[in-house]
């Protein structure tokens, strides 16, 4: 339930077996925000703890109510998505954060995903793409909207493809919808020992420190859509 200052009530996660996903949602329009709020409300594993219609609104609700996703719009008042993106990467253990936006621009997208963008959802897209990218997200993938994607790739990223070997590519496309090395393992029919093999050179030549890096990185040079 909502209070008058836009705050959710939180309701213990130990009256479920799995704590739910606690998701925060900042967007300046009011009516993206009550319909996020009112699917939310038939998603099990997923609470909306807190939703703000500005900037700075937003940063003092993921400080109090520590969300385990962030939704941002990347235009709002006094601060948007991308300034408490870069704010927010600083810290040990960033928040990761998704981009609600209705701007489709590559160099917008690229300059988020250096930031460290973890999800970029379009606004027309329906609100069920959201929820599978906020489950992704939290469980450590990274989301791409299918039509961010295609803007993403570029007139040119075809003759960027043999960077990376097809296997390869496969995998870290996997990888980004949210599957676990057993899940790709199961859908290429190869072994979790052969994935991690390729994960494991797929972050030598993007020179990659994790997995997530890796998916990220090759989602920036267009080498996965």
């Amino acid at each position: 339930m909502c209070d008058d200052g836009g705050d959710v009530e939180h309701i213990p996660g130990d009256a479920r077996l799995d704590a739910p996903i606690r998701l925060l949602v900042a967007d300046d329009h009011p009516a993206i925000l009550d319909a996020v709020a009112l699917f939310v409300a038939d998603e099990e594993d997923i609470e909306l703890v807190a939703r703000a219609a500005d900037g700075e609104h937003a940063v003092r609700l993921i400080e109090t109510r520590q969300p385990d996703v962030a939704v941002l719009d990347i235009r709002m008042p006094k601060l948007g998505g991308i300034e408490i993106l870069k704010k927010l990467a600083d810290a040990k253990n960033p928040l990761p954060v998704i981009l609600f936006t209705g701007y489709p621009e590559r160099g917008l997208l690229l300059e988020c995903l250096d930031i460290g963008a973890r999800g970029f959802v379009l606004k027309e897209s329906p609100l069920v793409d959201l929820m599978r990218a906020t489950r992704i997200v939290a469980d450590g993938g990274t989301y791409i909207d299918p039509v961010l994607a295609g803007v993403l790739a570029g007139p040119q990223a075809a003759e960027r493809l043999p960077t990376l070997t097809k296997r390869e590519r496969e995998v870290l496309r996997l990888l980004s919808d949210g599957m676990r090395n057993e899940q790709v393992a199961s859908e290429l029919l190869i072994s979790a020992l052969t994935v991690r093999s390729h994960v494991k050179n797929a972050m030598k030549k993007l020179e990659a420190d994790t997995r997530t890096q890796a998916v990220a990185s090759a989602l920036r040079q267009s080498l996965i859509t």
